[in-house]
């Protein structure tokens, strides 16, 4: 079969923290060239101009829940996957606490085959803990699967692991990444019992940051990072929401050594507990968003290396769910189509710059995880990019919202920028609005 090509002519390069102005050259699924100007190139090859654009690898979301199997009803791999691509996200991680949860080899292997035929972004997924499936965790292989993922306080599919031996064997044993949600759920019982004696079934959105507290979060963290160190585990640590937690990671080590890190999600970037008077429910999240106080430490942690990547959290829910009483609200909101845009509105506000925008999202996700030849764009790397204009406001409505539950925290919002083109392996599958989905996204691979 003949080779298929594609030139990107005369973009504003974004990678590995410098900006210039160059063209890139994909063959089939790989970048082949990157130079100021590349003027020979097989007969065929499609010409994008990419005059004024800036052309970024493609965002890799190591923290997403695309709800399938079971939950379907708000979302599932395909419609969530499509959304993505049109926000330039082209490699996403999911979470295990599907309907059945991930406990087994045999489920995690059920969800990359439905992925095979349904991803337009390139994937992997977690395997998932219990109190009692640590054989199962033990038979993963780091080379295939993103990490493991382990609830230290409950969340969505109530998959908390609470006994102390399972959390030792956890840590002592984990034969890769392990991806922790750390919220003490002592704490959390307890402050619940306190608001509903207060309220009942229906304390105030804006009880929740007071439920779920710094103490709860900072708690488990410290905790989690101790027992990091004490076994030598390569530990992330997932949403994390306060500042004070960020005293908990090193940013004097360099990245590739790093065994803690930490990852900040775009909702505790944007939000503040002002917020949940006009947001109620809709921006209910596990862990809660904090104080203003909180939202400038963490940005202030990504910036100095304390934190080490951007990722969504994404977590849809349909409207009838998010409607209910606050004790009944599941927590979560959908955030992927909306997050590279919602960062580069950060830049436009002159809070970060575009290398390191790229850095959290694209690179440093790639370094964490050890993702095969990805996460750059570098010769031989596989061809997954975005193009993005700088100067096209929009404003997000029900129109262009692309998540299956139909709604956004975003709605409303005018940004800045917009995805004009996004590739996935060479293939752009999303261009101005439209769709290509004759070719599926990949599983991806680790280098471990």
């Amino acid at each position: 079969m003949a080779s298929k090509s594609t030139l990107i002519k005369n973009a504003f390069i974004v990678n590995e923290g410098n900006t210039f102005l160059g063209d890139v050259l994909i063959t089939d699924s790989r970048i082949q060239k990157i130079s100021e100007t590349i003027s020979s190139y097989p007969e065929g090859t499609t010409i994008l101009d990419a005059t004024d654009k800036y052309l970024l690898p493609g965002i890799i979301d190591t923290h997403v829940h695309f709800r399938e199997p079971g939950l379907v009803h708000k979302a599932d791999i395909y419609s969530e996957s499509k959304a993505a691509v049109a926000g330039g996200v082209t490699s996403f991680m999911d979470m295990p606490n599907t309907v059945p949860p991930v406990l087994t080899q045999e489920l995690l292997e059920d969800k990359f085959k439905l992925a095979k035929n349904k991803a337009l972004a390139n994937y992997s997924f977690y395997m998932g803990t219990s109190n009692n499936n640590l054989n199962e965790v033990l038979k993963t292989d780091p080379k295939n699967v993103c990490g493991i993922k382990v609830y230290l306080g409950t969340s969505t599919g109530n998959m908390c692991v609470d006994n102390p031996e399972a959390i030792e064997g956890l840590f002592s044993k984990c034969p890769t990444l392990l991806a922790a949600h750390c919220e003490d759920e002592h704490i959390i019982e307890e402050n619940s019992e306190k608001f509903r004696e207060k309220f009942g079934e229906n304390p105030p959105p804006a009880s929740h940051p007071l439920i779920r507290n710094e103490e709860c979060c900072y708690k488990s963290s410290s905790h989690a990072v101790e027992l990091a160190k004490k076994h030598n585990t390569r530990l992330h640590i997932v949403h994390v929401s306060t500042a004070k937690e960020t005293g908990l990671f090193d940013n004097k080590t360099p990245l590739e050594e790093k065994r803690i890190t930490a990852e900040v999600c775009i909702h505790h970037l944007w939000f503040s507990d002002k917020d949940y008077a006009n947001k109620g429910n809709w921006i209910k999240w596990n862990p809660a968003i904090k104080t203003e106080n909180d939202r400038t430490g963490l940005m202030k942690a990504l910036l100095d290396n304390h934190i080490d990547t951007i990722a969504t959290d994404h977590a849809p829910h349909t409207p009838h769910e998010k409607e209910q009483e606050y004790f009944c609200c599941p927590s979560g909101a959908p955030m992927v189509q909306h997050s590279l845009v919602a960062m580069l509105e950060f830049y436009h506000a002159g809070k970060i710059s575009l290398e390191t925008i790229v850095q959290k999202m694209c690179h440093a996700p790639s370094i964490c995880f050890h993702i095969q030849n990805r996460g750059f764009i570098r010769e031989g790397y596989f061809a997954d990019l975005t193009l993005v204009d700088l100067d096209s406001p929009w404003k997000v409505d029900e129109t262009n919202i692309l998540y299956k539950c139909n709604w956004a925290p975003m709605e409303g919002e005018t940004f800045h920028s917009k995805v004009t083109h996004t590739f996935v392996n060479g293939h752009l599958v999303y261009n101005n609005g439209s769709f290509n989905e004759s070719v599926k996204g990949m599983r991806l691979k680790f280098d471990r």
